[in-house]
C-alpha cells in the first residue's frame, strides 16, 4: 500500500466558494504547485445530476466566483497578469469571454452582486500615495519599498499578520455599475464609487433586498480609537453618505445578511468587558434594518451550547429559518435556526450537513443548499442538501486516497479532576507498537476534529501514531469548556492534554517509551511548557511559531496589545510565570524551535529568545527559520516551504524517535 509523502502536498485539491443559480453550480478549486511554488485556482462547473466536474474558466488563479441574482452573469477574481493583484472579471454565465472591469492598484476582493444584477460591490485596499507601488507629489517616480517615506505610527493596531502595515492602505467598499459593460463589449470600464472613506478597515458587506443600502462590519466608532470590538453599520449604495450604526455588539460582529423581510441576521460574540473577551461562543443574532437609528439586537442561539463558525461564511435564509455553520465536538455542522428562535440550544437545531466533517463554505438558491465539506479522507467534497437529503456531487480527493490515507479513531479519557477529555488518534499501518507524536493545536481556542488534516496523514504514513487532543480551552464544546483556561493557562489544559495522551498510550499499538510532543502557536507554547515541566515523558520536542514570552508578546504581536491582558492578565509577574522562556533551563530533551521570518502574530523574537536561552542552558536545540513566511505557513505558506517543512519534521523525528 502506498503512503502519503511530504511532496504529496501537490495532490491537494480544495474546492471553495460555491455559487449556485438554478442548475448552474460553480466552485473554485485550489491546488498547491511545489514545482512552480505557487497556488493555482480554477473555476469548475459541478453538474447537479452527478456528472463529472468540468472547467468553466481557463485562468490559472481564478477565484471567488459569484453568480448574479438573475443567473446571467458570473463574476470572479483573476490577476490581470503574472504577479499582479486580483481584479474583478465578469463573463456570461453560459460561457464566453471574461472581461476585466477593475484596475485598482492593490486589487479587489469579495465581490457581491446587487439585487438588480447590474451593480457589484467589492472590497479594495487603497494605498497612500507613494506607497505600495504608487507615486506621490513628493518625489518623481514610484519609490521602491525600502525607499518609501517613514511611517508615523500613533496607534497599536498598525499591522496584521500576512498583511503587514495596514493603516496606510485601509479597506474601502466600492460599487461598480456594470450596466454598460454587460450591454456592450465596447463600453468603457465603470468608475468605482467609494462608499467608505478609508478611516478604518471595513469587511463583510451585504446588500439590502431593495439595493438602496449596504450593510457591513467595522470597528466600534468607525475606528476612532484602537479596539477589538466591531459593530454593524449601513451606508447608502449611491455613495457620498455617512455610515449609520445598525447594531452595537459587546464583542465582535461578522457575516451579516439581510432577509427579504428586512431583518439583518449576523454572527456576534458578547462579553461584559475587555477582561472577559476570551473564548466567548459566537452566536446568531438578528436586528431589524433601519437606516436612521440602531435597533435592539436579539440572540437567536444559546450562549452556552451553540458556537457558530464565521469562517464558513454568512448565514443563509432557507425554508424554516437560517442555515449557519456551528462548531460541535470537532465538527463544523450546518444547522437550521428558526428566525423566531430565542436562545435555541444546540440540541434544538436540526442538522443539515457536516456530521463528522467540517463545513468550509456554503451557498443556497431556492430550496437547495450546496456546501463544501472536509472529511477525514477529503480536503473538501461538494454536497447538495435538498428536501432533507444530502448527496455528494463531487470529490477531488481521489489522488490523495490512492496515495493512501489513514482513518481517525476517537479517543476518550478522564482528566485528574474527573473531567472527560476528547480527541483523536491516527495510527500507521501495521500492528505496532508505534512511536507517538502528541500534536497540540493552536488558538488556544481552536480544535482538532473530523476534517482533513494533512499533517497527521503525513506523520502516520511515516510510521507515527498521532494523538490530537482537544483540551479545555478548545472551541466546539460549549462556553464553559472554552473559558476554563482564561486567566488559568497551564492548569486544566495541561491535565487534559496529558490525559488524552494517556488514553492513547493505554493501547498496545502505541509505544509509551517513544513519545514526542509538537505543536504550533498555542500548541507551540504547550510544547515548550510540557518540555520544561513534564519533560520526562518525552524524547524530544518540536515547538513551532510559539508564544514563549508573554511580556514581550504584548508589545510585538499584531494582537498582543489586547490578547495578552485578556488571556493571561496584565500583571507582568504573571505573564513571566506563564512564559516558557522562564523555564528554558529546565528543558533536558532535544528541542526544535521553528518559526517564520515574517510572522507578525508570534514574531520571530519569540523564537530567537527561546533558542538562545536553550542553547545557553546546554540543551540540544536547533532553530529552523522560514524566510518570507507568516504565521500561516503550515496551511497557506509557499508550497515548496510546506514540503520542506514536512521533510524537516520527519528528519527531526527520525533522529529522535526512530520510526520504522
Amino acid at each position: 500500500m502506498e503512503t502519503v509523502r511530504p511532496d504529496d502536498v501537490a495532490l491537494l485539491r480544495v474546492p471553495n466558494c460555491p455559487t449556485l443559480h438554478g442548475d448552474l453550480l460553480v466552485v473554485a478549486v485550489a491546488a498547491p504547485d511545489p514545482q512552480e511554488n505557487e497556488y493555482h485556482s480554477t473555476l469548475q462547473r459541478i453538474p447537479l445530476d452527478g456528472g463529472a466536474p468540468r472547467p468553466w474558466t481557463w485562468g490559472q488563479q481564478d477565484a471567488s466566483p459569484t453568480l448574479s441574482p438573475d443567473g446571467r452573469w458570473l463574476a470572479f477574481l483573476r490577476p490581470a497578469g503574472t504577479g499582479d493583484r486580483p481584479q474583478l472579471h465578469v463573463m456570461p454565465s453560459d460561457g464566453g469571454e471574461a472581461r476585466c472591469v477593475t484596475s485598482l492598484e492593490l486589487g479587489v476582493s469579495g465581490p457581491v452582486w446587487a439585487p438588480d444584477s447590474r451593480r457589484i460591490l467589492c472590497s479594495a485596499r487603497v494605498p497612500e500615495p507613494g506607497r505600495y507601488g504608487t507615486a506621490s507629489d513628493d518625489w518623481p517616480g514610484v519609490p521602491e519599498p525600502d525607499a518609501e517615506a517613514p511611517r508615523r505610527i500613533t496607534r497599536l493596531d498598525y499591522r496584521f499578520d500576512d498583511l503587514g502595515y495596514v493603516l496606510d492602505r485601509q479597506v474601502r467598499l466600492v460599487v461598480l455599475d456594470l450596466t454598460g459593460v454587460l450591454d456592450s463589449v465596447d463600453a468603457a470600464l465603470p468608475e468605482p464609487v467609494e462608499l467608505t472613506d478609508g478611516r478604518c478597515d471595513v469587511e463583510d458587506p451585504a446588500w439590502t433586498p431593495d439595493g438602496t443600502h449596504v450593510v457591513f462590519v467595522a470597528p466600534r466608532a468607525l475606528g476612532a480609537v484602537e479596539t477589538p470590538h466591531t459593530d454593524l453599520y449601513a451606508v447608502s449604495s449611491a455613495g457620498g453618505g455617512e455610515p449609520v450604526l445598525l447594531a452595537r455588539a459587546t464583542g465582535w460582529t461578522s457575516a451579516p445578511m439581510v432577509t427579504e423581510d428586512g431583518v439583518v441576521v449576523y454572527l456576534a460574540s458578547e462579553h461584559e468587558g475587555d477582561d472577559d473577551a476570551e473564548a466567548e461562543t459566537t452566536g446568531l443574532w438578528a436586528v431589524p434594518f433601519a437606516s436612521t437609528a440602531p435597533g435592539t439586537p436579539r440572540r437567536l442561539t444559546d450562549i452556552r451550547t451553540v458556537d457558530c463558525e464565521a469562517m464558513a461564511g454568512r448565514p443563509a435564509a432557507v425554508d424554516g429559518g437560517v442555515a449557519v455553520a456551528v462548531r460541535n465536538r470537532g465538527a463544523i455542522e450546518l444547522r437550521l435556526v428558526p428566525l423566531d428562535a430565542d436562545g435555541a440550544t444546540l440540541a434544538e437545531l436540526p442538522l443539515l450537513a457536516g456530521h463528522h466533517g467540517y463545513v468550509k463554505s456554503f451557498t443556497k438558491d431556492g430550496g437547495r443548499l450546496v456546501a463544501v465539506v472536509s472529511t477525514q479522507d477529503s480536503p473538501g467534497d461538494v454536497v447538495l442538501v435538498e428536501a432533507g437529503t444530502t448527496t455528494t456531487l463531487a470529490s477531488f480527493a481521489e489522488p490523495l486516497r490512492a496515495a493512501g490515507l489513514r482513518p481517525l479513531i476517537e479517543l476518550n479519557g478522564t482528566a485528574p479532576d474527573g473531567y472527560p477529555v476528547h480527541g483523536w488518534l491516527m495510527l500507521p499501518a501495521g500492528p505496532g507498537p508505534h512511536p507517538v507524536l502528541l500534536h497540540v493545536h493552536g488558538g488556544p481556542h481552536m480544535y482538532h476534529g473530523w476534517g482533513f488534516f494533512d499533517e497527521a496523514q503525513v506523520y502516520a504514513a511515516a510510521g507515527y501514531a498521532v494523538v490530537l487532543p482537544n483540551p479545555r480551552g478548545s472551541s466546539g464544546y460549549g462556553e464553559a469548556h472554552g473559558k476554563s483556561i482564561v486567566r488559568a493557562l497551564a492548569t486544566v489544559d495541561v491535565d487534559d492534554v496529558l490525559a488524552t495522551l494517556d488514553a492513547a498510550l493505554a493501547r498496545p499499538d502505541c509505544d509509551a517509551e517513544r513519545v514526542g510532543v509538537m505543536g504550533g502557536s498555542y500548541g507551540g507554547w504547550m510544547t515548550s511548557w510540557l518540555a520544561s515541566h513534564h519533560g520526562e515523558r518525552f524524547q524530544a520536542a518540536w515547538s513551532e511559531r510559539a508564544v514563549n514570552a508573554f511580556d514581550s508578546f504584548a508589545g510585538v504581536s499584531d494582537i498582543g496589545w489586547f490578547f495578552t491582558d485578556s488571556l493571561v492578565g496584565p500583571d507582568l509577574a504573571e505573564q513571566r510565570r506563564l512564559s516558557p522562556l522562564t523555564y528554558a533551563d529546565q528543558v533536558r530533551i532535544p528541542f526544535a524551535v521553528v518559526h517564520s521570518e515574517q510572522d507578525l502574530r508570534c514574531p520571530l523574537e519569540q523564537a530567537q529568545r527561546m533558542f538562545a536561552a536553550l542553547r545557553r542552558s546546554g540543551v540540544d536545540a536547533e532553530m529552523l527559520v522560514f524566510p518570507g513566511e507568516g504565521h500561516e505557513l503550515t496551511r497557506g505558506g509557499k508550497p515548496r516551504h510546506r514540503v520542506q517543512r514536512f521533510n524537516a519534521v520527519l528528519d527531526w523525528w527520525s533522529r529522535h524517535l526512530k520510526a520504522s
